[in-house]
């Protein structure tokens, strides 16, 4: 597995790179290519590092395992490319969106504005076979990713963590209690989102906690695709 973290990640996390557990996943995740479709491409299976580094890191919302379906997985969780069908836990994000600060649901799935403020946007499994949910699990990733939440935690100044679903919410243990600020709700998807997600308001949550941090708030709403095309050229 070719491994292209971005400088400021390394410095905090290269020294997993060279753990023997991290050796085996890269060995599995290559063997599983072989094989079979494995989704995000693996050029992809980095973009939340490679968005958001490490020192601009304020807020960090943990997915749980990529989507399964070809062209979902793009290395963010719950986000997907302009042009690919929203999934029903994004179509619930932006139910709430709109209903805790008003934006509209944009023309496509992509959460990448959001990664480029300072949302630090990873699932806990990193890679997934395809059509087989949390086939990758319990292979090494979710070390890996604890000991990203590690890094972030000792960070000299507080970040605000959005933890949606168990999966996520087990990662408080890497956090610790004190300078930062946790928010907590069920998961988005359809099984559980009006079993404490829907109405749970975490975007104005979010940029209450960062303005109380002394940080600025995020800007929640996306563009939609045209719109951004035009901005970028």
């Amino acid at each position: 597995m070719q491994v292209s973290l971005p400088a400021s990640w390394k410095r905090v996390l290269g020294g997993e790179l060279t753990q023997s557990y991290f050796k085996a996943l890269s060995e599995f995740v290559d063997a599983e290519r072989e094989r079979h479709a494995v989704y995000p491409s693996e050029y992809d299976v980095f973009n939340a590092y490679k968005f958001t580094p490490y020192d601009q890191v304020r807020v960090v919302l943990i997915g749980q395992d990529p989507y399964h379906d070809e062209g979902q997985a793009h290395g963010l969780c719950f986000s997907v490319r302009p042009g690919v069908r929203k999934p029903p836990s994004l179509i619930n994000i932006f139910k709430e969106l709109h209903g805790d600060v008003g934006c509209p649901s944009p023309n496509h799935g992509c959460l990448e504005t959001w990664a480029r403020q300072g949302v630090f946007m990873p699932n806990v499994v990193l890679t997934v076979r395809a059509h087989q949910p949390n086939s990758h699990k319990g292979k090494g990733w979710e070390k890996f990713t604890d000991a990203t939440i590690r890094a972030i935690a000792e960070k000299p100044d507080p970040v605000v963590f959005l933890l949606w679903g168990s999966p996520a919410q087990k990662k408080v243990l890497h956090i610790g209690t004190g300078k930062h600020v946790v928010i907590q709700s069920a998961h988005p998807s359809p099984l559980s989102a009006k079993r404490g997600f829907l109405g749970s308001r975490p975007f104005s949550k979010v940029n209450d906690a960062l303005k109380r941090i002394g940080k600025p708030p995020i800007d929640w709403c996306i563009p939609d695709e045209r719109a951004q095309s035009r901005k970028e050229r």
